[in-house]
């Protein structure tokens, strides 16, 4: 395919250090399937978290700059980890509707120029494939098809939730990373556990929650019978990794998955 779309590009913290693959092969694949990410000029950290305090402007400033320069390159803003979609989206959804994050957080960037109020739109990488590509044109261009694995889907709950503001998917019952195994060829796996928290960000206050939550979910998915899972959070997967006890299961990006059906990346 021939590249037709531009985005602007947030890769995030984790992207450029312990998540290496999943930027490297998405980019790699979006070339192949005709848009290119081109990413943002010294963006700066998201946060990693959603701040819940109706004061707390300073740590939502770099998701408002980030959006503020995806608006004046006239694109709409790519993400693909979890938490960076999850924070970027929400920061948007207030300054589009909180009328006093909207004056603050633009009286502290005026004095850098900028003045933003929620233009840009933010998408995820798999709503690009699933709205923009289509999973008919994405099964088109599979040059290596997972025939024959049975790919459990890892929602986690920063990719759907909260579903007001992230409209990713239902959040109840998702079907994007579902559509799209099928896409690339292999065969997916429902589990209950698909889109439960598994815990991560208690790591630091207890770390039996995390390991618990995970051990649940890779059970459930072994227990349904998945050959490995997927995701597109680094936390989730650093997590379930770290914790997959007895059920011995893999966890890998989507879009390493995606590279190697399309051909970019040799297959294992």
């Amino acid at each position: 395919m021939e590249n037709t779309r531009h985005y602007s590009y947030f890769p995030g913290c984790t992207l450029k250090n312990k998540a290496l693959d999943l930027d490297r092969y998405a980019r790699a694949s979006a070339e192949v399937l005709g848009f290119t990410l081109d990413e943002i000029p010294e963006w700066q950290c998201c946060g990693g978290e959603y701040p819940m305090g109706k004061n707390e402007v300073a740590s939502k400033l770099p998701s408002v700059r980030a959006l503020a320069n995806a608006r004046d390159a006239g694109q709409d803003l790519v993400t693909l980890c979890s938490a960076c979609y999850n924070v970027i989206k929400q920061v948007n959804d207030d300054m589009q509707n909180d009328e006093d994050m909207i004056l603050k957080a633009n009286n502290y960037l005026s004095q850098d120029g900028i003045e933003y109020h929620g233009e840009t739109k933010v998408v995820h990488y798999l709503e690009v494939l699933r709205d923009v590509v289509g999973w008919e044109n994405v099964k088109k261009a599979v040059k290596n098809p997972l025939t024959g694995k049975k790919i459990g889907a890892y929602y986690g709950c920063l990719l759907l939730r909260p579903g007001k503001v992230l409209q990713l998917d239902d959040p109840e019952n998702p079907q994007l990373l579902e559509d799209f195994i099928k896409a690339i060829g292999g065969t997916p796996v429902i589990y209950g556990q698909r889109n439960e928290c598994c815990g991560a960000y208690t790591m630091f206050e207890d770390k039996s929650i995390p390991k618990n939550r995970a051990e649940k979910i890779l059970g459930n998915a072994k227990e349904m019978g998945a050959d490995f899972l997927i995701t597109s959070c680094p936390l989730c997967r650093y997590n379930l990794l770290k914790n997959k006890g007895e059920s011995n299961l893999d966890v890998i990006y989507f879009t390493e998955l995606l590279a190697q059906a399309l051909g970019v990346k040799e297959a294992k």
